[in-house]
Order: structure tokens, then C-alpha cells, then sequence
């Protein structure tokens, strides 16, 4: 470096690279200048000044300063280097890595640009490059135990497992007395256990345990390498010393549901489907009998029991669980017993224990067959469990008479009001759901956890305003906004952006969805760090699971949330574009001056909010933005903040491919990924990838009615097109002819026959008999009136849901809201809407969407009068953009009704 420059310039340009290093950008800038007065066209020089100059966010002068070095002197690995770093800092990785090759060529045994670009061959997953760069790497510095360790991880994620073992046997091979120094032998017992793992993933498990056992002084995480011999032990079938250890294991932790199923395991009482016959019933009653003596203080040994008791014997073992845990007042036992609710019969034991439990509790004062007394606060969380359990069961107004109760036993207690806003969320009452949240938030202001369900019901009843001032209460001063996406909130984004999608604030909603997407990209970018950090540090199995975590990232369901939501924004800007400037002022002349007026007014009035936002924001104090170091850290002004750029797109559908592809790519077993391809594809006209997405949903769920409905609308859709005209088009019409007779359900019939048949197949369902009438009026516009029929005929009559008789009805709310805008939109029967929702009403009589009689929409709802009487502390949800916030002390002004309260 600098080697062409006087011996005083070459220290200087050491100086540049050293003070670069040490984060010291203004003496390297100086050092820089200085060199150029004399040597302006030194190239080495005009790139470290770029290098500099792109550290103190001079990115367009770095960029120029960099180019016109490596113009200046092309045959300097030094610039290519440099450019490289440039690059690497933009995360252009790709563009970094042939600049790193470029300077390998001039330069091929550099060891700092070979660890570089091994770096970003692990960052991109250039695994065959990766591995002839780590080889490199241990050729010219054999050693250095990273080179080995490197050589080996980058043929294991290669897929050559058995080659890294070589490797790793070879590191060992050059260590004296075949131990390290003194300072690395814990990472030594890392690199041990990983070797082992490796074996196991070959398949070599005789081998792996031989070395297991062979080197267990060397190992010093010794929990590790019990799990690790354990599980070599159940995958050899030596169940006997499985079993032995498992039970050394669970006397170290006797709280893990982990070794209880390896142990089920080794005595072959496990199954997969949690399904048991009567004899290994007993056996498995007797194991943990035994087990519950050995470790009378763990609770997962008395819950798991739970799982496979059936009957009166599982009665018997709930009553002993629940028992202790309502007398402690656990909040947490319904969802801990949750799981049952799935298994038949299990939710009504549940409820009928409980409820004598209740009985014995009001009328005794005890449990049953108990001689002591119970305390007071026995009594509420009974009341407690039994209001979740009917909200499980669908029984909403029992849940709230028993919420209610429990609330005037305790008013104080925050989980009451918690739960009593879930009942009010299932029930259908979104807005006095986050009246009751607000109420439970202001008992404690400074739970977060609180704060943050009570933003959650607030989003959803459409609450914007409201809850985003309710949740920057935990933010930190300055810029609140950027606080909260800095912080990475994706609950409060998605939560955000599907309320402002129903709220038809498309620009907004992207704005939510987007920022999600951009979260998991970071997430991505933040492994590159951990790349040298984990092979300095030894921690191999972590990294390596880390990898395959980064490899299936954008599977994670937050991320798919955010992608549908992006697709269904591009979706509905597709089918309704937003309207130009010049559109809207030829509608505004059409109107009457009264409208026009009023129109005008409203613009007016939303300018001057977004001004007065803009005003706020640029005024916001400046010492949040003052580093420690006292350098002010700018941070960059958001020119787009509700989204109204992003509408503003020409080609909407070409943005929703993009993130359908990642969709394709990582969510391909979820149905909601095909039906979005499916509508994507039908509006671009890309028939045969359309038809891909229908096999694709009929391999998922034939029987789903979205399924069907894609299936016949795809072709129907086929059958109304033009004759083929190109070769193209003609090869596609092969394709069709080749492909519809492989469908079972279109084989030898109409679609109207179709139609039919899977009615008849499913009558008893109401989303399907929703689904065929939509495809009836599609396929036959003059029979409507028949369709409609169809979907009023059907009875929403009393079933019997996980055992519990009479629990809930065939109807759902959500699906109910469904079939109304259906019968609305798509069906445009106004009086058959009307009719199903005055029939909604009384079925979901708490509803707001169907007006029910006990809804907070209601004039004579008790409900309604909570959220209008101030003395209940709840604030008025009728909020705009300029509403004040809840009260910020907490202030409860029913402070009377605790005058009596003892403690």
C-alpha cells in the first residue's frame, strides 16, 4: 500500500488506513488531503479519502473519490479492494464481490481480501466459492485454528459432512498432545460436540458416540453432551441407557417436556397423534405416578397425565392440577389447559369441574370433600376460568355474566378487564373491546404489556389515532414515530396496516406492510456480522443453525401477514386506480356548491393537519439526535409519511409479484399463497401460471370452498376467451385441453354439474353453500334470485362443540360478515343483505357489524352507556386525528367501591 509514494507519504498513507481502522475519519481526511497536494492523482490515496468520506455519510463524493482512483490506477489491488468495501457498505454484495475478485487477480495471496469475500460468499450462499476461498485461506495460513474451523464449517453447509469431519480430525492431528493451550479449551469442547453432531447428521452414529465417549473430559458443557448422547442413544435403539439417561436428565430438570417425551420414547409409550391404547394408558399412569413422587414440586409432571387420561381418571388428575393453582392464583391455568379443549369430551369435564368447584366454593366456602377454607380470592379466579372457558365454547353472554361477577368481587384486578375486552373482541363489540382495554391500561401505566394489548383492540375497532398515541406512552422522547420502527413493532405495523386496508387508506396500509418487509431484510443483513464472530468464538452448532434460520426467514408468519397485505393493497389499486388531479377537479365541478364547499373545507382542513404534523416534527428537541461522542447524527427525513407516493405507481400488479415470488418461495404449503396467486395471475393474463395456483390449492384442500371457487372461476374464465390467434396462444389452448380432463371434479361434466355435486357434498356447511350460490350467479346471472335462497335456507341451529352440549352455533361472526358483503357486493341484494343482517343481529346480538341489541352501537346497551358515563373511567372512542389522549395518571374514579376493601 502506497508503495509507489516518497517514504513521508507512505507513512501518511498508513496513517489514512490506521486512523480509518480506529474510527479517527478527520485525522485520515487530513492525512489524505496532505498526500494529494503533491501526488493529486495518487489512486490509492483518492480512495481511502472516498473510503473515509463514505463514513461520515459523504456517500456521492466517496463514490466519485473511489472511481477516480481505481481510474487513476487500475492495477492496484489496494482500489479494487477499497471499492469493494464501498460497495459492502451498501450492501450491494454482489457488485463487492467482483471487485474482490478483480483484486485477487492482481493480489491472489491477500489474506484480508480473501477473508472478505469468504465473508460475503457465506452472506450470499456462493457455497462452492466459499469453500475455494477458506481453502485458500488454510493454505497460506494452515496455522491459524479459524482457517481449519472456516475450511471445515464451508464444506458441512456445502452438504459434505463427512469432509468437514476429515477436516476437523486433521486441526486436531496439529494440536501438541492433542489438547490446546490453557485459554481455548472451552472453545475446544465446542468444536468437539459440533465434530460429534456432524457425525450424526452423516449417519456414522456408532462413530459419533464412540467419539462422544471418548472425549467427554475434554467437553465442559456437560449438559450438552448429555443431550447429545441421549439423543444418539434413541436413534440407535439403545433404549435401556436412553432411558437410564433421560432420568439422570430429568432429575436436572425436572420441568422439561422434552425429556419426559425422549423417556416415553425409550419405553415405547410415545405416539405422534397423541392416540393410546387402554393397556399403555395404564402403563403411562403408572410411569408417572411413580415420576410425581420422585419430583412431588414439578408441574409439567402433573399436566402431561393430562394429555392421554381419559374419563373419570382424567377428571380425577385435572381436579388434583387445577385445584392449587386457583387456590395460588395462577392467571395462566386456562391457557395452560387450553390444549385440551381439542381433545373430545375433555371441555366439558373441564367446565363441569370447574362449576362444581364454584358451587362448593359459594356455598361452603371450601373444595369438595375439604374440611379447610378457601381464601376469598379462591372464588374470583374460578369466576375467572369459567368466563374464558365459555368464550372458548362460544357462549359469550354466560362469559360476561361471569366476567362480570368477577369484577364486582375484585374490581382491582387488572386480568379481569384484560379478558372481559377479549370476550367483547369475540363477541364482535370491537369498540367496547378497547373501551375495556384502555380501562385495564390505566390501572397500571407502567405495565407495556398492558399498554400493548390495549393498542391491539384499539387497531383493531379502527382506532388509528388513538392507538398510536396510546403506544408511543413507551417510547422514547424526540421521534416517537421512528421509535417504533426502529424498535422493529411488528405486531403494532401489521396490526396498523391491516386497519388501515379496511379503512381503505391504501397508501398508509403499504406504508405498515412495507416497513415489515423491510424489517426481515435487515434481519438478513444482521447475520453478516456473526459470519467471523462465530468462527472466532467457536460457537458452531449455533452459527450453523443460525444459517438454516436465515435460509427459511421469510417463512415466518409475521412476514407472510405483511406480504398478503402488500398484495391485497396492489390488488385493490389494480381493480381501483387512484384518480388524477385532473379527474377529481372535472368531479368537483359537477357537483352542487353546497358539496363543493364542503369538499373544500375538508381538503383546507387536512392541509393544515399535515402541515401542523410536519411543524411538530421539524420542532421535536435535538438532543435525541447528539451522539455521545457530540456529533450530530442526522437522521434522514421521511418525504413520503402517509404512503401517497406509493400509490402513485404505474404497473400495481408487477409489485405484487414481487413479494408473491418470496411467497412461492418460502409459503408454498399455505393456501392463502395460492389463492393470491391465483388473482394476480387472472388480472395479469397469465393463464397457465393461474392454473398452476389452482392444482396447487386443490393438492392443499380440495374440499375448501376458495379452493372450488378459484377452480370454477378459472374456467369459466377460460371458457368466455377468443379463439388463439398467435402460436403462443395456441400452445396454451394444448395445455388446457391436456390439463382439464385431469381434474376429478370437472371429469365428463359442466361446471354447473360441478357446481352442484360439490354443493350436495357439503350442504351442511354454510361458507360452502356460500361459494356455490357466488358461482351460481357467476355462471348463471338470471338464476340470483336462486342463489340467494340458497344462502337464507340454511339454519343456524345449536351444536355441540368439544363435548359441551348446546356450546355454540354452526354460524360464525367472521363468516357471517362474509356472506353479508357478498350478498352486498358481489350479489347487489340490498334487501336479502338487509335481511341477513337484522338475522345476524339476533344471533350476534353483541355484534357492532350487524347493530346487535347489546352492542355498544345500541342506545339502550348497557355497553353503550359504559363508554358514555366518565365515573367508568373509559374514554369516549368517537376520536379524531386531534383527539387528547387518555387520562396519563391512571386515575380510577370508582375509588369508592374500595373503601371496604380488605387485604
Amino acid at each position: 500500500m502506497g508503495a509507489s509514494l516518497p517514504a513521508k507519504e507512505a507513512n501518511l498513507f498508513k496513517l489514512i488506513v490506521k486512523s480509518y481502522e480506529t474510527k479517527q475519519y478527520k485525522k485520515g481526511l487530513k492525512a489524505a488531503d496532505t498526500i494529494l497536494k503533491k501526488f493529486p492523482d495518487h489512486g490509492e490515496t483518492l480512495a481511502m479519502k472516498g473510503l473515509t468520506l463514505n463514513c461520515v455519510d459523504r456517500k456521492s463524493e466517496a463514490y466519485e473519490l473511489v472511481r477516480l482512483g481505481l481510474k487513476n490506477n487500475l492495477k492496484s489491488h489496494v482500489c479494487w479492494h477499497v471499492y469493494g468495501l464501498l460497495y459492502r457498505s451498501d450492501r450491494e454484495y454482489r457488485e463487492a464481490i467482483k471487485c474482490y475478485r478483480n483484486a485477487l487477480r492482481i493480489d491472489p495471496d491477500n489474506i484480508e481480501i480473501l477473508r472478505d469475500l469468504s465473508l460475503l460468499q457465506a452472506q450470499m450462499r456462493d457455497l462452492s466459492g466459499f469453500v475455494e476461498t477458506r481453502q485458500q485461506l488454510l493454505t497460506l495460513k494452515p496455522n491459524h485454528r479459524m482457517n481449519w474451523i472456516g475450511f471445515a464449517v464451508s464444506h458441512h453447509l456445502n452438504s459434505n459432512g463427512s469432509k468437514a469431519v476429515d477436516i476437523l480430525e486433521a486441526y486436531e492431528g496439529t494440536l501438541e498432545d492433542d489438547y490446546p493451550p490453557e485459554n481455548e479449551r472451552c472453545e475446544h469442547g465446542e468444536m468437539l460436540l459440533y465434530k460429534v453432531s456432524l457425525l450424526e447428521e452423516c449417519g456414522f452414529l456408532e462413530r459419533a458416540l464412540e467419539e462422544l465417549h471418548k472425549r467427554e473430559s475434554k467437553i465442559f458443557d456437560k449438559l450438552g453432551y448429555k443431550e447429545q448422547e441421549v439423543s444418539l442413544l434413541l436413534k440407535l435403539h439403545r433404549f435401556e441407557e436412553g432411558e437410564r439417561l433421560f432420568r439422570v436428565l430429568l432429575s436436572m430438570n425436572p420441568d422439561n417436556y422434552r425429556y419426559y417425551e425422549g423417556l416415553q420414547r425409550c419405553l415405547g409409550l410415545y405416539s405422534e397423534n397423541g392416540q393410546y391404547s387402554s393397556d399403555e394408558i395404564d402403563r403411562l399412569e403408572a410411569l408417572y405416578r411413580s415420576l410425581a413422587q420422585q419430583y412431588n414440586r414439578s408441574s409439567a409432571v402433573k399436566r402431561i397425565p393430562l394429555d392421554f387420561l381419559k374419563d373419570g381418571k382424567f377428571r380425577d388428575a385435572a381436579e388434583n392440577y387445577i385445584r392449587p393453582l386457583l387456590t395460588k392464583g395462577v392467571p395462566s391455568l386456562f391457557s395452560d389447559l387450553y390444549p385440551l379443549y381439542n381433545h373430545p369430551g375433555k371441555a366439558n369435564i373441564l367446565g363441569e369441574l370447574v362449576l362444581s368447584l364454584e358451587k362448593s366454593v359459594k356455598t361452603t366456602g371450601g373444595y369438595p370433600e375439604s374440611e379447610g377454607k378457601e381464601p376469598p380470592s379462591t372464588l374470583l379466579w374460578i369466576l375467572f376460568y369459567l368466563a374464558q372457558h365459555y368464550d372458548r365454547c362460544g357462549q359469550y353472554d354466560i362469559a360476561l355474566v361471569k366476567i362480570d361477577e368477577a369484577i364486582e368481587h375484585t374490581p382491582t384486578v387488572i386480568d379481569l378487564y384484560s379478558v372481559k375486552s377479549r370476550l367483547l373482541k369475540h363477541s364482535g363489540d370491537l369498540s367496547a373491546a378497547a373501551s375495556l382495554a384502555d380501562e385495564a391500561r390505566c390501572m397500571d401505566l407502567a405495565d407495556r404489556y398492558v399498554n400493548s394489548e390495549c393498542v391491539k383492540r384499539m387497531l383493531q375497532a379502527d382506532q388509528v389515532a388513538l392507538a398510536e398515541k396510546t403506544a408511543l406512552l413507551f417510547t422514547k422522547e424526540g421521534d416517537q414515530l421512528n421509535n417504533l420502527y426502529d424498535m422493529q413493532c411488528m405486531w403494532y405495523e401489521l396490526a396498523s396496516g391491516e386497519s388501515y386496508l379496511r379503512q381503505g387508506e391504501l397508501g398508509r396500509a403499504l406504508k405498515k406492510f412495507l416497513a415489515v418487509e423491510k424489517h426481515y431484510a435487515d434481519i438478513t443483513e444482521d447475520q453478516f456480522d456473526f459470519h467471523s464472530y462465530c468462527l472466532r468464538k467457536m460457537t458452531l452448532r449455533a452459527y450453523v443453525e443460525m444459517l438454516k434460520f436465515q435460509d427459511r426467514l421469510h417463512s415466518h408468519a409475521y412476514f407472510r401477514k405483511a406480504a398478503s397485505g402488500a398484495i391485497r393493497c396492489y390488488l385493490r389499486l389494480f381493480d381501483c386506480p387512484p384518480k388524477s388531479a385532473a379527474e377529481e377537479d372535472d368531479e368537483m365541478s359537477k357537483l352542487p356548491p353546497s358539496q363543493k364547499k364542503k369538499l373544500r373545507q375538508k381538503l383546507r382542513k387536512a392541509e393544515a393537519r399535515a402541515k401542523k404534523d410536519a411543524e411538530v416534527k421539524t420542532e421535536e428537541p435535538s438532543s435525541t439526535s447528539v451522539a455521545k461522542s457530540g456529533k450530530r447524527q442526522v437522521k434522514p427525513v421521511d418525504s413520503d409519511p402517509y404512503g401517497e407516493k406509493l400509490v402513485q405507481i404505474e404497473d400495481p400488479l408487477a409489485e405484487a409479484t414481487k413479494y408473491l415470488k418470496l411467497l412461492l418461495k418460502h409459503s408454498s404449503d399455505c393456501l392463502e399463497t395460492h389463492l393470491l396467486s391465483f388473482e394476480v395471475n387472472m388480472r395479469k393474463q397469465k393463464i397457465l401460471l393461474a392454473l398452476q395456483a389452482v392444482k396447487h390449492l386443490l393438492r392443499l384442500d380440495a374440499e375448501n370452498p376458495k379452493s372450488h371457487l378459484c377452480l370454477i372461476k378459472f374456467f369459466h374464465k377460460i371458457g368466455g376467451l377468443p379463439s388463439p390467434v398467435t402460436e403462443t396462444e395456441e400452445l396454451v389452448w394444448r395445455v388446457l385441453e391436456v390439463e382439464q380432463p385431469t381434474f376429478s371434479q370437472l371429469h365428463k361434466k359442466s361446471l354447473i354439474e360441478a357446481n352442484n355435486i360439490f354443493l350436495e357434498k357439503h350442504k351442511e356447511s354454510l361458507m360452502h353453500r356460500a361459494a356455490v350460490a357466488e358461482l351460481m350467479y357467476v355462471l348463471e346471472p338470471t338464476r340470483k334470485a336462486v342463489a340467494v335462497k340458497l344462502i337464507e335456507d340454511w339454519v343456524n341451529d345449536l351444536v355441540s362443540i368439544d363435548g359441551v352440549r348446546g356450546a355454540g352455533r354452526t354460524w360464525k361472526l367472521k363468516d357471517c360478515i362474509s356472506l353479508h358483503k357478498l350478498l352486498e357486493k358481489t350479489l347487489s341484494d340490498h334487501d336479502a343483505a338487509l335481511r341477513w343482517k337484522l338475522r345476524c343481529a339476533e344471533f350476534f346480538p353483541f355484534s357492532t357489524y350487524f347493530e346487535g341489541t347489546r352492542s355498544s352501537v345500541t342506545t339502550s346497551s348497557a355497553y353503550h352507556q359504559i363508554q358514555k358515563t366518565p365515573e367508568n373511567g373509559v374514554v369516549n372512542l368517537n376520536t379524531g386525528e386531534n383527539s387528547a389522549l387518555p387520562s396519563s395518571n391512571g386515575r380510577l374514579d370508582k375509588l369508592d367501591t374500595l373503601k371496604d376493601l380488605h387485604i
